[in-house]
């Protein structure tokens, strides 16, 4: 009987480890990132990232600023300028929702919290702000109804995060780092990068917002 009980204290001890990572708080959805993901080359899109469960609490908002067509967006880094039209007549209340937030000053001082190369670079987390621990779950308040259009996601393309929910993009969007079909009808797409490519490609983890302007053409 000797011989059996080293063998099965390293049992015990592994089933004990791997009870207590499963118990660990950070790995509930509420943490995770709401975000579209790259799937490996070789692997379906269904492994992609989770997203967090949003607040039930928050209400579908419908913007009061009608989109007139003239708006560009110009996000001012400390690597340069990018800037991108507005898809005003694909998703209107996307497009006004944002307008409405960048004029107020919501997304100046927001970072860039998540870039994964050859994908998406994403931010507009007001958690970012502060480098919360929970950044990549945060927003705005409210949910934005979902406004999938037959826009695709190409090189520039901006679109707004979400859960799983369809209705749950709020603040936070990406920017595509090259054409990615797989998210095409699957998330709202509401501009384009028209200058500043360039400056996309440079974006890393942490980078900030330092302002979020809003211009008109004439």
């Amino acid at each position: 009987m000797r011989a059996i009980y080293p063998v099965l204290l390293p049992v015990a001890l592994a089933i004990l480890l791997v009870g207590a990572v499963v118990a660990l708080p950070g790995c509930s959805a509420a943490t995770e990132q709401p975000a579209p993901t790259a799937p490996p080359a070789d692997t379906p899109a269904e492994q992609a990232e989770t997203e967090p469960a949003v607040p039930e609490e928050e209400a579908l908002y419908t913007a009061e600023y009608t989109p007139d067509g003239t708006e560009i967006a110009v996000i001012t880094t400390a690597k340069g300028v990018i800037k991108f039209e507005f898809y005003g007549e694909d998703a209107p209340n996307t497009v006004a929702a944002f307008i409405e937030r960048a004029e107020e000053g919501f997304y100046d001082g927001t970072k860039f919290h998540r870039v994964e190369p050859g994908f998406v670079i994403q931010g507009g987390d007001p958690l970012s702000k502060t480098d919360d621990p929970m950044v990549g779950t945060g927003g705005p308040g409210y949910r934005l109804g979902a406004e999938f259009n037959d826009r695709s996601h190409l090189d520039g393309t901006v679109a707004m995060a979400r859960s799983q929910d369809p209705d749950s993009a709020g603040s936070q969007f990406y920017i595509c780092l090259g054409p990615q079909p797989f998210l095409d009808g699957q998330y709202t797409v509401f501009g384009q990068v028209v200058e500043g490519m360039d400056v996309v490609r440079q974006i890393t983890a942490g980078d900030e917002m330092q302002s979020v302007r809003i211009e008109r053409s004439e």
